[in-house]
């Protein structure tokens, strides 16, 4: 019986144990382009992150990361005017952050970790040692478990999270794939990197060659609140009515890109691509971006170039489809009017 009993608890434990690793496999699969993104912005090690992340969540399992989507145990505190729940950490019923998405804790976690200055010496740290920055989050007492910088190390050496400290986070999926060339059958994370590279194979990760350069606290507070003040402009977008029948378009305060806009109103990356007949996927200020499709005439019988001009900025400008625009004027794709010309919106170019 007492046989039994041991081959039983011993099934059980081993089962466990492989839901726990496919489980933290998944998690890193999920999040790990979160952490490359934070690492770009903040300067904090993406493999770091991560390994935190893996760590605080249990594989993403925890409560507060399913219920909270809180990936780093970041408590309330006075500054917190948020969403809010109760939860048992060091003390009974403690007060932690509740976010809309875990991005936000993510950002959050990093905006945490540049913004005090007890953990000041660790933007002094190269940004590719780990190790350093493992022993140093210790150091300045992120976690009172003695074992905390050697538990970050083995996370990140078991699953190679140092690789995605080598990367972009334009490569990042490709990297994630590298590691796990089965998620070539996996329709939902496939669909995450450009339609024609499907069949490619993975890329190695793009090692970042920026040599690294210590920043001062001082520094490191500018750069946060920059990078604050752009989020806030950016998440403070308005949609406006066109005056062509009323589409439904924005204005781009601050530079960004087609990803941040398709996230923000939840529209996909290829449908604002083909909406606005954008050739890149960057952003620049005063952009015009259309949430729909546009029109096939203008709202105004003709305009004149501007000077500097070309077609597509006047498509944006009147809400009207390129290739209708062209048409109307008798102009090959491609070509652009000179200052002064006048560009017909409604009716054809009369043939001469």
């Amino acid at each position: 019986m007492k046989r039994l009993v041991l081959l039983v608890s011993l099934l059980v434990l081993s089962r466990f144990s492989a839901q726990t690793w496919a489980t933290e496999d998944q998690y890193i699969q999920k999040f790990a382009k979160y952490a490359v993104e934070e690492m770009e912005k903040y300067k904090i090690p993406a493999s770091i992150t991560l390994a935190q992340g893996l760590l605080e969540t249990g594989g993403g399992q925890s409560r507060l990361a399913l219920e909270g989507k809180n990936h780093f145990g970041i408590k309330c505190k006075e500054d917190w005017t948020g969403k809010t729940m109760k939860h048992t950490d060091d003390a009974p019923n403690e007060c932690f952050r509740v976010y809309e998405d875990p991005r936000q804790s993510y950002e959050d976690h990093s905006i945490f970790l540049s913004t005090r200055k007890y953990y000041a010496n660790l933007f002094n740290l190269d940004m590719k040692d780990y190790r350093a920055w493992a022993y140093g989050l210790k150091k300045a007492g992120y976690a009172t478990n003695p074992r905390y910088a050697s538990i970050l190390i083995s996370k990140i050496e078991k699953y190679r999270l140092y690789e995605f400290d080598n990367t972009n986070s334009n490569e990042v999926l490709y990297a994630v794939l590298k590691m796990y060339p089965n998620l070539k059958d996996d329709r939902s994370f496939m669909a995450q990197l450009e339609p024609e590279k499907y069949t490619k194979k993975a890329k190695d990760p793009v090692t970042i060659k920026v040599p690294y350069q210590q920043t001062s606290y001082a520094q490191q507070q500018k750069r946060v609140e920059k990078i604050k003040n752009r989020a806030e402009t950016l998440n403070s977008i308005l949609i406006k009515s066109h005056p062509n029948e009323g589409l439904k378009y924005i204005v781009i305060p601050e530079d960004t890109n087609v990803k941040f806009i398709a996230e923000k109103f939840k529209i996909s990356e290829s449908r604002l691509m083909k909406w606005n007949e954008l050739e890149s996927d960057m952003l620049k200020k005063n952009d015009i971006v259309f949430l729909e499709a546009k029109n096939s005439a203008g709202n105004t019988a003709t305009y004149k170039a501007a000077s500097g001009e070309d077609m597509h900025d006047i498509a944006q400008k009147f809400g009207i489809k390129l290739s209708k625009l062209y048409a109307k004027n008798r102009m090959d794709e491609g070509q652009q009017p000179s200052a002064g010309q006048l560009i017909y919106l409604i009716d054809k170019k009369p043939r001469h």
